[in-house]
């Protein structure tokens, strides 16, 4: 595990890969609770897309949020997807969830984000799921039914009753959460500093995989109706 400087008592921790969602979660737990209650918690399981991890270390320095990683490289071990094996091709066959569901990815991060919040009086956890991507890209442990049941589970692990698993974005569309992003004051900066490409590539990404698609496709929406936000690739975002 890698810490900096993490104090004894935290209010929440917010599991945060350095993608979009995750980083506007964090934006959220700030505004509730203020930078000094949060942990940032983020998970090394040798994804593709580990640039991301970078991203997530420099926000967090940005907005002066006490930063954690742990490593879950085991995962490549017991699970084969196109997440965890850069050799294989992200590929998606209709009727079947992509090759880069991780398996039970999701859980096991709140379960240990769960013990890390208790060791530090925490008993809640953020996490950026949403319902799009179950629906769209077959991830099954990106629902609120998913979050229930381990909540569900955690609270009896904990012995805490009161324990919850916050998911701010579940409901929303990719536009909604860009919405979100707005009004917390941080979309310019994270449309800048998140990485949410499986490839790993920063800004426009590579506009294949099926978290560039959703991304993107939000992000269309969102200028739609906010033509006055600008960040660097606007231009090429729009052309494209």
């Amino acid at each position: 595990m890698r810490a900096l400087n993490v104090p004894q008592r935290k209010k929440a921790v917010v599991v945060h890969s350095g993608g979009m969602d995750s980083s506007i979660c964090l934006a959220h737990a700030i505004r509730e609770f203020g930078k000094e209650q949060i942990l940032s918690l983020t998970f090394s399981y040798q994804q593709r897309h580990s640039s991301e991890m970078i991203q997530a270390r420099f926000i967090c320095e940005q907005w002066g949020v006490d930063h954690a990683e742990i490593d879950l490289s085991f995962l490549n071990q017991i699970t084969e997807n196109s997440i965890t094996r850069p050799a294989m091709p992200i590929e998606s066959v209709a009727g079947q969830p992509p090759n880069s569901l991780v398996l039970g990815r999701n859980g096991l991060m709140a379960r240990i984000a769960a013990i890390q919040g208790y060791s530090l009086g925490a008993n809640l956890i953020y996490m950026g799921v949403i319902e799009v991507e179950s629906a769209n890209s077959g991830y099954r442990d990106c629902s609120r039914f998913y979050m229930d049941k381990m909540e569900e589970v955690l609270r009896v692990d904990l012995g805490d009753s009161a324990f919850e698993i916050r998911t701010p974005l579940v409901f929303m569309t990719k536009k909604e959460t860009l919405e979100l992003a707005h009004r917390l004051g941080v979309l310019e900066f994270l449309l800048e500093q998140t990485v949410t490409c499986y490839e790993g590539l920063a800004r426009l990404g590579c506009a294949r995989c099926p978290a560039c698609l959703l991304r993107n496709e939000g992000i269309l929406e969102f200028l739609l109706h906010h033509p006055e936000i600008e960040f660097s690739y606007r231009t090429d975002f729009l052309e494209k």
